[in-house]
């Protein structure tokens, strides 16, 4: 690291770079819209009306600050550390991603645009977005793959009451990584009326920083309520990584703090045959969509292709943040496989009457790891980032309920 960084939370530097991550690789009709994105999200977030308008969304219509909640019955049946979940299950459109999605709307409207544009995986991005564009008067157009729409039908059918238009990628492997792919070239083709709402720490700076930004939300508020509770701070916190959204949401706050920081990735059907999404723990370094970070891919420098039971976690690239926090030793990278991420997600509903999103399930089952093997007076925060009722189709047909 660096040694004339005073604080993680001084990242990026002024290239977008955290460490030798990020950047931006860009057509050179793209450089400067983003720029004008990067003057115009500096201006923004250091404008009071922009800030209290944002601020009174999230208290009033999305209705933050989101509990953190003592789960006590897997606490008591675990036999281990004290366990708590952050709520963000409970936001308006059933996930994080609400967070960021207003906050980007906010920002498009003030730079005049007409219509944002987004991917989305397991689609809890693309109601979100759509959501804040209905409420703040946008177009919105929503890129979405052909496999993941099947799995998410709910969702589809969510955005389009939302008045978004759902567009069907049928290319590639026909997931989130395409879905990007086609709303980047949608967005080479617009840009001058339309912004690119990108949904996770990922792509060309300045969208890992203002995703971040908008995210962070989350951890600051785990901080206060984890002091009002407990009395100090907790001693892991656990938040499932794709993109890395959530993750970076709830660890931005605690990244100078001596807090161990667990993020889970997509081990999938296991990571020796082959079928997962562990990009930090078993990439390289590459450029895909628009950022220097690691990537699943083969000899040529081509995504491979990756799997997880999660949508919102099958991406072969994680945001440069986490690649970064991997680098230097801040935060540890683990992984929990589809069968694990199925009993967590079957566990967490019996136990605590809660049914969490197959990506929140990952990070739920490192906890039920975890737990276990500390002491009862450690104390262990996981995010739960969105409800599952976008997955119960997709497990009652796979587990024949």
């Amino acid at each position: 690291m660096n040694k004339k960084i005073k604080s993680l939370k001084n990242l990026p530097d002024e290239n977008g770079y955290y460490g030798q991550f990020g950047g931006s690789f860009v057509p050179p009709q793209l450089v400067e819209p983003l720029k004008e994105i990067e003057r115009e999200y500096k201006k923004a977030k250091k404008d009071p009306s922009f800030q209290k308008e944002y601020s009174d969304l999230l208290k009033n219509y999305v209705g933050r600050p989101s509990p953190l909640y003592f789960a006590k019955n897997l606490t008591r049946k675990l036999g281990g550390a004290k366990i708590y979940f952050k709520r963000e299950d409970l936001n308006h459109t059933g996930a994080h991603k609400i967070n960021h999605c207003l906050g980007e709307v906010l920002l498009a409207k003030r730079m005049g645009k007409k219509k944002v544009l987004a991917e989305t995986g397991a689609g809890q991005h693309g109601v979100a977005l759509a959501t804040a564009a209905a409420l703040l008067g946008l177009e919105c157009e929503i890129h979405m793959g052909s496999i993941d729409i099947a799995k998410q039908h709910p969702n589809v059918i969510r955005m389009k009451l939302l008045g978004a238009k759902v567009l069907d990628v049928t290319t590639g492997g026909k997931c989130l990584k395409d879905a990007v792919d086609s709303a980047f070239t949608t967005f080479m083709k617009e840009y001058k009326t339309t912004f690119f709402a990108i949904g996770s720490v990922v792509g060309p700076h300045p969208y890992p920083m203002i995703v971040r930004d908008f995210q962070s939300i989350v951890g600051k508020e785990v901080k206060e309520q984890i002091l009002q509770q407990e009395k100090r701070l907790p001693d892991y916190i656990i938040g499932c990584v794709g993109g890395g959204s959530n993750a970076i949401g709830l660890f931005h706050e605690f990244l100078d703090d001596k807090v161990k920081l667990i993020g889970v990735e997509p081990a999938g059907k296991g990571t020796g045959v082959g079928e997962h999404a562990a990009t930090i723990s078993y990439g390289s370094m590459g450029v895909l969509h628009g950022m220097k970070t690691m990537v699943l891919q083969n000899k040529k420098g081509e995504p491979d292709p990756v799997h997880s039971i999660a949508s919102g976690l099958d991406y072969p690239g994680v945001g440069p943040i986490h690649a970064f926090l991997k680098d230097i030793g801040r935060v540890n990278y683990t992984s929990a496989t589809d069968k694990e991420t199925i009993s967590a997600f079957l566990e967490l509903s019996k136990v605590e009457g809660i049914i969490p999103a197959l990506e929140s399930a990952h990070a739920i089952a490192e906890a039920m790891k975890l737990a276990p093997t500390l002491s009862k007076n450690k104390i262990i925060v996981v995010n739960i980032s969105g409800r599952g009722d976008k997955d119960v189709d997709y497990i009652a047909e796979l587990l024949k309920i």
